[in-house]
């Protein structure tokens, strides 16, 4: 496992196959959302934040990851509207959906109609409420040029907040990839607490 962390910031950046990586990885767990891509840009920062060139390595980053989540949420936005004209953007319109709550789909339906596409740039920083939004958004048959307007300041918001993140594990510890394992550690604590927090309320709710 140790060893794992160590080879992990090599794999992510910097180098000539770093940023393309941290691109692909990011531009998939986008448009499926099991790629924990929060952790992938703030490990990431975390070698930029080592590197020769901070500031440089740190801007790529930050281009790089905004870059490759607003492409990724473009194609899945893009794919849940032909649900409405393909078997196959249905069957991935209705896998969309699966992956919606319904409680939190009807907060984010509510959300939309009262803040518009300024919900968007939320629901990227808050755990698990990218998808609900993009959800509501194709429920509610929203143009893909709003969409769009909405997505860019939330793919920024996004990038910079775990980029930020990385950068405090970085300025915590002096190995690489000790900064790595406490990013990586924190944003996956971050994001697991919301479907922690839900289980706890069920479960005192049922007794």
């Amino acid at each position: 496992m140790l060893a794992a962390i160590q080879e992990f910031p090599a794999q992510v950046v910097p180098g000539e196959a770093g940023y393309p990586s941290l691109f692909l990885l990011v531009v998939f767990g986008s448009l499926v959302p099991v790629v924990p891509t929060g952790a992938v840009v703030s490990g990431a920062a975390v070698v930029a934040f080592h590197s020769g060139l901070p500031a440089l390595s740190l801007l790529l980053v930050f281009v790089v990851a905004a870059t490759a989540a607003f492409l990724g949420d473009l194609g899945l936005y893009w794919l849940g509207q032909r649900g409405e004209r393909s078997g196959v953007g249905t069957r991935w319109r209705e896998w969309l959906r699966s992956r919606a709550e319904p409680d939190r789909l009807v907060a984010a339906r509510r959300k939309l109609d009262e803040h518009g596409v300024t919900v968007l740039v939320l629901s990227r920083l808050v755990p698990a409420g990218r998808i609900p939004v993009m959800v509501a958004c194709l429920l509610s048959r929203m143009p893909m040029r709003s969409f769009v307007r909405g997505d860019v300041p939330a793919c920024l918001a996004w990038a910079a907040t775990y980029q930020l993140i990385g950068v405090l594990g970085g300025s915590l510890f002096p190995e690489p990839w000790e900064g790595v394992a406490a990013a990586v550690g924190l944003t996956l604590l971050i994001g697991a607490a919301p479907s922690v927090w839900r289980r706890l309320r069920s479960a005192r709710a049922s007794r």
